[in-house]
């Protein structure tokens, strides 16, 4: 008898510097390719989200955030229940300390193209299709935090 998949965990970092911007970036090679999201991974066994989000900030950026803390959670299931995964994508807020700013870099090329600093209010224009620069299409956690958690604002 075949098992029934089970839902994944994912870990999203709201990569924070001192101007209350975070860190956003171009995801290609996997799912979600040409969707915007945060630094993040998947959780590994036995591994706090701390930890996680630590570890993965490190090893998609370059550089390590402090004081990592729980921001919200959310339930995605992406491609729908037939075709696709299921995650529920663990948020979190960390920081940057100012001099580790410059030092942010793309780590694992095949996987981003690259990083740059938002705001809360652009990523929300970039999912309504307004601003600038138009939309930008999100990666669906990210757009689900956005529908299952409306109240939710990242800060550090």
């Amino acid at each position: 008898m075949a098992t029934a998949p089970t839902p994944k965990i994912g870990v999203g970092v709201f990569v924070f510097n001192t101007k209350n911007e975070f860190l956003i970036g171009k995801r290609k090679g996997s799912h979600g390719s040409g969707t915007y999201a945060l630094p993040g991974g998947h959780l590994e066994f036995g591994e706090s989200f701390e930890e996680c989000a630590i570890r993965e900030t490190m090893e998609e950026t370059g550089v390590r955030i402090w004081k990592p803390r729980f921001l919200t959670a959310t339930n995605s299931v992406l491609g729908g229940p037939d075709l696709g995964s299921h995650y529920v994508t663990v948020f979190m807020v960390g920081r940057l300390r100012a001099e580790d700013v410059a030092s942010v870099e793309v780590k694992e090329p095949e996987k981003c193209e690259g990083w740059e600093w938002i705001g809360w209010e652009t990523m929300r224009e970039w999912a309504d299709g307004e601003g600038d620069e138009g939309r930008r299409v999100l990666f669906q956690p990210l757009v689900d935090l956005l529908e299952q958690r409306p109240e939710v604002v990242p800060r550090f």
